[in-house]
This record gives structure tokens, C-alpha cells and sequence, in this order.
């Protein structure tokens, strides 16, 4: 079973519904037998690299509401973090651009640590309060998940270094209808959006599993008459009636 996950390392459900799914995925018998795939989802690709905003300001333009309500709405969001591990420093966070650290993640999947450099990236925006713009610092965040801190740099230093990637991931959301993250789809048939209960992860992993495991191969579409066959070594052959 494989699950497509398109996220962005500075959305907050993103790194909930992680969790969430994880969570999920701790109570499925077959969870070794699932795939993960992270693709890559951009909430704001015009977002500037340099902010002169908190993520506060930055919620508030956005939206149209007063720096007080944004600040409400995203207490909100750090109590739905708190509920599954994890901490969110709002005050600290540096709002910015993610193409970098998405190209980043596809140079670690050729490397088999994509998975790995996602939830070190996604903690060092939350909790860590790390710029992920920041060349040195996602070098050293790759380096923490195993990868050559150097060859790391030289990706990032190559503005088209697995930027075509960034880009199909993108493309391929537009195609299938993502309008939001986290969008997750399994065995490229069934779809999830959002930061869903981990029962409804369950559910939905439980549902693909038993209809790609009990469904017959083949429909049977002999029709009702016997027809000439051998079986077991024996062969009956059908007398007229």
C-alpha cells in the first residue's frame, strides 16, 4: 500500500495530520507494508524569503483579520498541536519561502532520507524556530538526517537542482485537485484531506487493505452451464442430456 502525502513544511496541520496518520499507522497489523511518499505543495509560492512580519502579522493580512484574532486562532492551532506531542512556538517562528527546503527534500529522496529530513524540517520551523530559506541552516538539517552537508549546499546553491521536481509535485496537486494540505492519497485511488482523526486514517487504510487483498483477481463470467475442465488431475467430461 503506498500513501502520497502533499504537504509544506510551514503548515501547521501538515505537521499535525503527520501525527495523526503516524498514529494511525501504530494501530494497523499491515503498517510494514506501507509505503509513505512525500510530495511537495508550496501554501504560498510568492512568499518572500525575507519577512519585516511575525507569523501573527503575517496570518492577519492574509486573512483580513485584526493581529489579536490571529494570534486567537493560532492558540487554537498550538492546542491541536499539544494534543498529539508536539510544541509550537508562534512567537519565534520565522515566516518564509520553502522552495529551497522542497527541493532539498527531493535531493534526500534520491538518497532514501526524505522521510527523515520532512520531520526534521517541519520541527525545525514549529518548534525550533529555524529559517528554512536559510541555506546554511537547511544544510545542517540534512546533514542531521544523514546526508552530505556539502553536496547538500551545492543543491541548494543550483537554483534549477531538482526544481523540475517541486514543480511536477505541483502540477500533479493542480491535476487531481488538491486545493489544501495535508492531502493524502492512497494507492492513488482513495483521498484524504486534511488533518483528519487518526480513526478515520485507520479506517480508511483498513478499507484499501481488505479490497486489495479480498477482492477475487478475476470475475468469474462462465455462465451457468458446466463447461469441460480438468481438476485435481481428473477430467470430467459433460455428457449430454
Amino acid at each position: 500500500m503506498k500513501i502520497e502525502v502533499w504537504s509544506d513544511f510551514v503548515c501547521p496541520f501538515c505537521f499535525i495530520g503527520k501525527r495523526r496518520l503516524e498514529e494511525a499507522l501504530s494501530m494497523f497489523p499491515h503498517r510494514n507494508k506501507v509505503e509513505l511518499e512525500f510530495r511537495s505543495f508550496e501554501l504560498d509560492p510568492n512568499s518572500p524569503t525575507e519577512q519585516n512580519k511575525n507569523i501573527h502579522e503575517v496570518l492577519a493580512a492574509k486573512y483580513g483579520v485584526p493581529v489579536e484574532e490571529a494570534k486567537r486562532m493560532n492558540e487554537g492551532v498550538g492546542e491541536q498541536a499539544r494534543s498529539v506531542g508536539l510544541t509550537f512556538n508562534f512567537e519565534q517562528m520565522v515566516p518564509t519561502n520553502t522552495f529551497d527546503a522542497h527541493r532539498l527534500a527531493h535531493y534526500a529522496k534520491t538518497e532514501s532520507k526524505d522521510a527523515s529530513l520532512t520531520e526534521v524540517l517541519l520541527k525545525a520551523y514549529f518548534t525550533d524556530s529555524m529559517k528554512l530559506s536559510d541555506k546554511s541552516t537547511l544544510a545542517d538539517l540534512a546533514e542531521a538526517v544523514g546526508l552530505d552537508r556539502e553536496k547538500a549546499l551545492s543543491v541548494l546553491r543550483d537554483d534549477n537542482a531538482f526544481a523540475d521536481e517541486v514543480r511536477d509535485d505541483e502540477r500533479t496537486a493542480q491535476q487531481i485537485g488538491v486545493r489544501g494540505v495535508p492531502f493524502f492519497v492512497i494507492n492513488q485511488k482513495y483521498a484524504i484531506s486534511g488533518a483528519q482523526a487518526p480513526e478515520t486514517f485507520l479506517g480508511a487504510l483498513e478499507k484499501v487493505w481488505q479490497e486489495e487483498n479480498s477482492s477475487p483477481i478475476l470475475q468469474d463470467l462462465s455462465g451457468d452451464e458446466d463447461g469441460a475442465s480438468c481438476e485435481d488431475g481428473n477430467c470430467v467430461i459433460p455428457t449430454d442430456k
